[in-house]
């Protein structure tokens, strides 16, 4: 039975305004972006008086922005690819082998997930001041630092996330890898990881996306040669003066690797996010 006319057109109006009230703050970042200083600084207009590129030929003289988006790629590249190899050896672990303490080491992994991020940022400034005072493995301000630190954020989630896609793949093709002469290493390797695609996509995209955008640890444990996209936006802002068109225009530079890599991996994205909780 098809739903009443009147139930499509409430949904329209509904979705319509939805999509309204999301788009809205990307157009006013966009047509920021766009505006002269003076169009943005004093009353906002809807409308800019002129339309101008120079906020986006600016935001690389005003501060080091390309090297902050080097430092961002590397941190967030490195800290993606240790939690995705970690965690695809750790998960494949549990979920496949049976060993003293595996339900207590799941609910260990997930519980860090109930504690807010903040709590760590002292007991973390801490080790890596006295690693480094004790050791002089510089930690503290170093690339190598935030590596650590966002590994253990992300890290965590993966491995409870890829437990359960893992435990969705059947076990026939680990056997049958087995007896086609396939050790452990290459039957995961060879055989689960192909079939665990999308799932280690969905990681991969959580584990790159937190490390991209976070600003608190960031801003802590970074210092002028270490700072990275999310912190090097507030050089934009002066004592005397604040640059919102190149806030708004270096914003949406910073946005483009993620809004990219989300639209390429979607579909995997997608699958990797619904398959694991079938089971």
């Amino acid at each position: 039975m098809a739903p009443p006319r009147s139930f499509l057109w409430s949904r329209r109006i509904f979705l319509t305004l939805l999509s309204a009230f999301v788009l809205l703050p990307v157009y006013v970042m966009a047509s920021s972006s766009l505006k002269p200083l003076q169009d943005v600084s004093g009353k906002f207009r809807w409308l800019p008086s002129g339309l101008t590129v120079r906020p986006y030929l600016d935001i690389w003289e005003t501060v080091p922005l390309a090297h902050y988006f080097v430092n961002s790629l590397i941190v967030a590249g490195a800290a993606t690819v240790c939690s995705v190899v970690i965690a695809v050896f750790a998960a494949y672990a549990v979920s496949r082998y049976r060993f003293r303490g595996k339900r207590l080491f799941t609910v260990t992994v997930l519980s860090t997930q109930m504690f807010p991020g903040i709590l760590f940022l002292l007991p973390l400034f801490l080790l890596f001041v006295n690693i480094g005072n004790a050791t002089g493995v510089a930690l503290f301000g170093s690339r190598g630092g935030l590596i650590l630190t966002y590994l253990t954020f992300s890290l965590p989630f993966s491995v409870w996330m890829l437990i359960g896609y893992f435990e969705s793949v059947p076990r026939e093709l680990d056997e049958a890898a087995l007896v086609d002469g396939c050790g452990p290493l290459r039957a995961l390797l060879r055989v689960v990881v192909p079939a665990a695609v999308p799932g280690i996509v969905a990681v991969a995209v959580y584990a790159f996306m937190t490390a991209w955008g976070e600003v608190l640890f960031a801003s802590v444990m970074t210092d002028e040669t270490t700072r990275t996209l999310a912190v090097g936006l507030q050089g934009y802002s002066t004592q005397n003066d604040v640059y919102w068109n190149q806030i708004m225009a270096a914003s949406l530079v910073v946005s483009v690797p993620v809004v990219a890599g989300f639209l390429l991996l979607q579909r995997y994205l997608v699958a990797g996010l619904t398959a694991g909780a079938v089971k």
